[in-house]
């Protein structure tokens, strides 16, 4: 009998790596093993599957690396991203004795920009007036319900290759370009600072919770031009100042020296993104694609009609569904005005979406899963492999009753374990949703969305 299952197994195993191995069609087939009173049924059966785009009306959007400016697609539409955020203040942090403000200033630093690197933007800082804590952290929160909109306490112009930056090394030994943007805010705001300092204890400038009452953040938007957009790696806010430093020289004769307090936007404070959209031509029902868009735009909700294959679930074993979705090349190839596919897609089912990304879960291969190795730029695929694990825990949920399954295909980004040598692994550490701009039309044409399903008898 031994014998007699490892000839089933090892059937199977063949066949299965058979399907995963080619996206055409399986026509129905069956496979039997002899003798007859051990005979193993093997067929294959082919479910059509439904999708259609659903719009994202808000995403989870704390997150350490903002997105800022406006973007046009001519096929994906607009994108403006903006964000408020407080200052970390870390304990004993000081100015020194006479101090007197020479300026301040807020500078943004960047690595990454898509669009026109030469078309100038419009930035514009305003002071925060109410207290974030508490913050919806969703990116259809409007900041400017939380700042002073009156006036900006300081406006730039600037361009996605700006002429400032400086270059750094990396742990690898290359060099990149860290690109700045510094605006100049009105010295009033560095008195404010210097004036609580001097108080009894330091007033409010003693540690992270109290500055936070005193200074509440600072919300930044774009004002014109639709055609860069930058993820902003630092926030900083420097108050410069100068003292006299007695007796501070080699000679021991008074100096004078100038310093400044450094204060960053880091993860332990409060950091969230707004998000607009404008996807109306893209939400119009059509027969061949759906779409996924990213940060807060469209997402792909996928229908698996199982109730059609209730008869084979019932009475047969289901050992694989395989899983591929994909997408569509855009027409117009240049990438200066083109969004890319994003790099992974999560599967969720629909009743699972709600507490995933606020609670940092990771996928469970039953209610949630993610492509095998991202996006295929030489299929123009996403690849999710074998998925009966969903199919036969809510066959088995239901009892033997008709189900229907709706999933949604979500642009993410991934995090992986790395191993003992510090390359990355296949295991993932943290699923985000994707703030980066990304689309992709996703082919749901008659015959090319589909679960390719392998079955044998109990």
């Amino acid at each position: 009998m031994k014998f007699k299952f490892l000839c089933r197994a090892l059937v199977i195993a063949v066949i299965a790596l058979s399907a995963i191995s080619c996206n055409d069609n399986l026509d129905p087939i069956g496979f039997t093993i002899q003798p007859d009173q051990d005979r193993l049924a093997i067929g294959t059966d082919t479910l059509a599957l439904q999708a259609r785009t659903v719009q994202i009306d808000s995403i989870f959007s704390k997150i350490q690396y903002p997105v800022l400016g406006e973007y046009t697609d001519p096929v994906f539409g607009t994108i403006k991203s903006e964000y408020i955020g407080e200052f970390y203040f870390p304990e004993g942090t000081q100015f020194h004795d006479g101090a007197s403000i020479d300026s301040v200033r807020v500078q943004l630093a960047y690595t990454t920009m898509m669009g026109d690197s030469l078309s100038p933007m419009g930035l514009s800082v305003y002071e925060v007036t109410k207290s974030l804590k508490g913050i919806n952290n969703y990116s259809h929160v409007d900041p400017a319900e939380y700042a002073d909109m009156s006036a900006p306490l300081g406006t730039q112009t600037f361009t996605g290759k700006n002429s400032t930056y400086r270059t750094e090394t990396t742990s690898s030994g290359s060099s990149i370009k860290v690109y700045e943007i510094n605006v100049m805010l009105p010295n009033a705001l560095g008195e404010k600072f210097l004036a609580e300092y001097k108080k009894d204890g330091h007033g409010q400038l003693v540690n992270v919770d109290e500055f936070r009452k005193f200074f509440p953040g600072l919300y930044f938007t774009t004002t014109f031009g639709k055609s860069t957009i930058i993820s902003v790696s630092l926030t900083s806010l420097m108050v410069h100042y100068q003292y006299l430093d007695k007796g501070g020289s080699s000679t021991n004769e008074d100096t004078v020296r100038t310093s400044a307090m450094r204060l960053n936007i880091t993860p332990e404070v409060t950091q969230i993104n707004h998000i607009q959209n404008k996807n109306d031509q893209l939400l119009e029902e059509n027969p061949d694609y759906a779409y996924v868009k990213s940060p807060a735009g469209l997402m792909t909700e996928i229908t698996f009609p199982l109730s059609k294959m209730d008869e084979k679930l019932q009475s047969q074993a289901l050992n694989l569904a395989n899983f591929t979705v994909y997408a569509m090349p855009e027409p117009d190839e240049d990438t200066m005005v083109k969004l890319s596919p994003p790099d992974y897609l999560l599967l969720i089912n629909k009743d699972s979406l709600a507490g995933f990304f606020e609670n940092r879960k990771l996928i469970d291969n039953v209610t949630s899963f993610l492509t095998l190795s991202g996006f295929d730029s030489s299929t123009y695929s996403y690849s999710f492999g074998n998925i009966s694990t969903m199919v036969n825990h809510y066959n088995e949920k239901h009892k033997g009753e008709p189900f229907d399954l709706v999933y949604y295909l979500i642009p993410v980004d991934v995090t992986f374990a790395t191993d003992s040598y510090g390359y990355a692994t296949t295991t993932p550490i943290s699923i985000n949703h994707r703030m980066w701009p990304t689309a992709a039309r996703l082919d749901k044409r008659k015959g090319n969305l589909k679960l390719d399903m392998i079955f044998s008898n109990f």
